[in-house]
């Protein structure tokens, strides 16, 4: 159940950002998480530099990523890159 609590904080909204996949509604892309994460950010400094995240968004952001790459096939990517 937690899960889909957490799969619920993503919005995609037509015109929003591109139709990326956002937290909540905000101009806060998942990939930004995601990447500011990747980049050595901590938790507490994502927070505090954008304080209408929840911490329960940064797991959202995570888990809609894992979510994602469940089902993800790299040799498609890898072909399609090649050509």
């Amino acid at each position: 159940m937690y899960r889909q609590n957490l799969l619920d904080r993503i919005t995609v909204e037509k015109g929003k950002v591109g139709g990326k996949p956002c937290i909540r509604g905000l101009r806060i892309r998942v990939i930004d998480i995601v990447g500011w994460l990747a980049a050595g950010m901590s938790k507490e400094e994502i927070l505090h530099d954008f304080p209408l995240l929840e911490e329960d968004d940064i797991y959202a952001a995570c888990e809609y990523v894992t979510y994602i790459l469940a089902d993800f096939k790299p040799e498609n990517v890898l072909e399609t890159i090649s050509h």
